[in-house]
């Protein structure tokens, strides 16, 4: 599964330990929105959670540069 740009920028920003809150801050949409984003990563992924969701996107594009 492909992510957009946005989805791969908040998954970086929580690879890297940044709150819904900080993200949505970084990002200048709501939080409310971010959490609805992520929860569309982990289904996409079919993650258990968001830190599964960043594991399996770095295993699945080894090439991938979250950081």
């Amino acid at each position: 599964m492909r992510l957009s740009p946005k989805k791969i920028r908040i998954l970086s920003l929580l690879a890297q330990g940044f709150t819904d809150k900080e993200i949505s801050q970084k990002l200048q949409i709501s939080t409310r929105t971010i959490q609805t984003h992520i929860s569309s990563i982990v289904l996409s992924l079919n993650a258990r959670n968001r830190v599964n969701a960043v594991a399996l996107y770095m295993h699945k594009n080894p090439e991938a540069k979250l950081l």
